[in-house]
C-alpha cells in the first residue's frame, strides 16, 4: 500500500463510522490535557505515556471499527507503569540518538513509531519489548512511513493558514493514517509481537 491508501482507508473509516467529531474531541482533550501540564514536567511525564497509549487504543478502535468513546483515551491509565516506561525509554532513546546528529534521531523516532500501538495490542508487554518490536518491525518500513507523513504537508500548511485551527482536524486523520499503516504492517510482520 503506499501513503495515499493509507490516508483514503483512514478517511473512510471516519466517515463510515460517523467518527470525525469524535476523534476530534478526543484529540482535543488529548492536547489540551498535554499542553496545560507542559508547564509541570513531573505531571507530563507521569500523563504523557498513559495518554499517548489511550490515543493509540482510540486509533486502533476506528481502524477496526470498533466502538470508540471519549472514555477510552484513558484506558493507558489500566496500563500505567508499562505505559510510563514506555514514553520514558522513547524520549530518552531518540534524544541519545539525536546527540549524534539530528538525522540519527529522526531516524529512531520512525524505528519506535509503533510503540504504542504495539503496547495497545499487547498490555502485557513490557516497554522495553514493545520498543524492540517496533524496531523490528519499521526494518524495511521507515522509508514508507515518512513518506506516509510527508504526504500530510499540504494539510499542515493549510493548518497554518488558519492560525492552526486545522490542526484538530488534520492531526486525529494523520493518526488514524498511521493506525492503518500499523494494521497493514502488523499483519505482514505478526511474529515480531508475539501474535
Amino acid at each position: 500500500m503506499k501513503a495515499k491508501d493509507f490516508r483514503q482507508t483512514a478517511w473512510k473509516k471516519i466517515g463510515e463510522q460517523n467518527k470525525w467529531g469524535t476523534i476530534i474531541l478526543i484529540y482535543l482533550i488529548y492536547a489540551l490535557i498535554i499542553g496545560a501540564l507542559a508547564f509541570t514536567a513531573i505531571g507530563s511525564i507521569l500523563v504523557a505515556g498513559p495518554l499517548a497509549l489511550g490515543l493509540a487504543v482510540c486509533l486502533l478502535g476506528i481502524s477496526r471499527k470498533e466502538d470508540v468513546r471519549l472514555e477510552r483515551l484513558f484506558s493507558g491509565f489500566n496500563n500505567f507503569v508499562p505505559a510510563l516506561l514506555l514514553n520514558i525509554l522513547m524520549y530518552v532513546f531518540i534524544f541519545l540518538w539525536s546527540l549524534l546528529l539530528v538525522i540519527p534521531g529522526l531516524i529512531k523516532s520512525y524505528s519506535y513509531a509503533m510503540s504504542n500501538f504495539i503496547l495497545a495490542d499487547n498490555p502485557t508487554m513490557s516497554a522495553n519489548d514493545a520498543i524492540t518490536a517496533s524496531r523490528k518491525m519499521m526494518d524495511g518500513n521507515k522509508w514508507r512511513l515518512f513518506c506516509l507523513d510527508f504526504s500530510f504537508i499540504g494539510w499542515y500548511l493549510l493548518c497554518g493558514l488558519t492560525f492552526g485551527l486545522l490542526t484538530f482536524f488534520v492531526e486525529p486523520y494523520h493518526q488514524a493514517a498511521r493506525a492503518e499503516f500499523y494494521e497493514s504492517i502488523r499483519g505482514e510482520k505478526r511474529e515480531l509481537i508475539g501474535e
